[in-house]
């Protein structure tokens, strides 16, 4: 067995009309998700949350320095994502454990992490605070497995509590705050027991047989909370829960979520929270992950998808392409979610290059075409061949052309087959200033596009026209 861990210190408005939902095509249940929710707080956060269609997360820990997948190796289950460097696993989990001692990202910036991401576009961030693992990557007083340890030679930097600076820098730039937590935690001896061995990610006890163990758990999950949403690291308007196998219906794992949650929305009225994959009143929305839906949702979601292969820094990983990223986002927000797209920083604590480059062609495209994007909802149908259409709230229908990787220049003519202009509207390409001409043709409009717009087109990737007054 690994060696035993150090034991933890103890202590104790609804903006759409239902016209609107009709022209849109959504349902009510998306304006009520999370099920039976009734605070109009939350309502609102939701409604919030749905208008910022692009979001930053972020995997981090000192197992950046190993560049491996964050916290799995630790786990017995034999999943591609477990796998480990060692074929020694009680030696791999001392390794594993130790690593703190050596973990300081000295070129961390925060600020700089905060400037991309803006520049990019996004507008909401949820950090990794403590994954599966346990490692504490802010200042907590519940364990010593913490970024401010003592024993981690990072403790004596001015920006040792790297979960509070990182929300501080992105506060700053406006963004929308999430707070990743892991409610199991492999380092914890009342989750992980030391005196029995763990065959999977459970608890490794019987909770009915050993409760006193659980509810140890359960403060001490509790009091962690406490200390993040509080106040001692500023607002915060997402917690945003991983580990869905942590849920009353398996093996009794009960955490309170309804205690947790009223706690923190003592201090955060009408802060979202996601307890990801156990749905009810606290998912208060979906997070379908490394995957986008076919269809809309009937209930407020996000894509949450990595910029490469892994969530936690791997060197020479493959990152999709701006173009493939953009087409993500587009079809995303078409589909009425939000995108949260994921970045591990490296154990220095910089952002990989090819981040920083896919992040600059993205905010070049969202300077331009923005609007198309922010704040829209779903409209039928949806999608039509390479188009996508996304719905203002004053009405404007945005057409947005999917570009094929060899496509740089744009087709002479837009045919539309199911939405059309009302008669006198004004049809433009964004980032172009002068209307474009356009015809019904049958239920549709076919769009005519300039050499001058073909040849010099605004953006890359993607080209998004905006119809002024659509017909119903």
């Amino acid at each position: 067995m690994p060696k035993r861990r150090s034991r933890p210190k103890t202590t104790a408005k609804t903006r759409l009309s239902l016209a609107a939902l009709l022209l849109t095509g959504t349902t009510a249940s998306a304006q009520m998700q999370s099920e039976n929710e009734t605070d109009p707080a939350v309502l609102r956060r939701i409604e919030w949350f749905r208008d910022q269609k692009f979001g930053l997360m972020m995997h981090w820990g000192p197992y950046s320095q190993w560049g491996i997948v964050d916290s799995w190796s630790l786990c017995s289950e034999d999943e591609p994502w477990c796998q480990r460097t060692m074929d020694n696993y009680v030696e791999y989990c001392k390794r594993y454990e130790e690593l703190p001692k050596t973990f300081n990202p000295v070129e961390f910036d925060p600020a700089g992490w905060a400037a991309a991401a803006k520049s990019a576009g996004m507008r909401y961030m949820v950090f990794t605070t403590k994954h599966h693992d346990g490692f504490c990557m802010f200042d907590t007083r519940q364990t010593d497995y913490r970024i401010t340890d003592p024993s981690c030679p990072f403790h004596t930097h001015p920006r040792a509590n790297i979960t509070k600076e990182i929300f501080t820098a992105f506060r700053k730039e406006g963004f929308g705050i999430g707070a990743y937590f892991s409610k199991p935690d492999w380092h914890s001896p009342w989750y992980w027991a030391p005196y029995w061995a763990h065959a999977d990610r459970n608890v490794n006890y019987d909770i009915t047989k050993h409760p006193d163990k659980w509810k140890a758990f359960c403060e001490f999950t509790y009091n962690q909370i406490d200390e993040l949403v509080s106040g001692g690291y500023g607002a915060v308007d997402i917690l945003w829960f991983d580990g869905g196998w942590v849920r009353p219906d398996n093996k009794k794992q009960d955490i309170n979520m309804a205690g947790i949650a009223a706690m923190a929305r003592s201090y955060n009225p009408g802060m979202l929270i996601v307890d990801r994959t156990v749905t009810g009143r606290y998912e208060n929305y979906r997070t379908p992950e490394q995957e986008v839906p076919d269809k809309p949702l009937e209930y407020p979601w996000e894509t949450c998808m990595t910029m490469g292969n892994s969530w936690s820094y791997v060197p020479h990983d493959t990152y999709k392409s701006a173009s493939r990223l953009i087409h993500l986002l587009v079809d995303i927000v078409a589909k009425g979610g939000n995108f949260l797209l994921n970045i591990g920083p490296d154990s220095k604590g910089n952002l990989p290059p090819e981040s920083l480059q896919r992040l600059k062609e993205i905010g070049e495209w969202m300077k331009v075409n923005g609007s198309a994007i922010y704040g829209t909802r779903p409209v039928k149908p949806y999608k039509e061949g390479k188009i996508c259409f996304t719905q203002a709230e004053r009405g404007a229908v945005y057409a947005i052309y999917l570009a094929d990787e060899a496509e740089s220049e744009m087709p002479a003519s837009i045919w539309l087959q199911s939405v059309a202009p009302r008669a006198g509207s004004t049809v433009r390409l964004l980032g172009a200033k002068e209307p474009l001409k356009w015809e019904k043709n049958g239920m549709g409009v076919v769009i005519q596009v300039p050499p001058a717009f073909r040849m010099n087109a605004p953006t890359k990737y993607a080209w998004a026209f905006a119809i002024e007054k659509p017909e119903k």
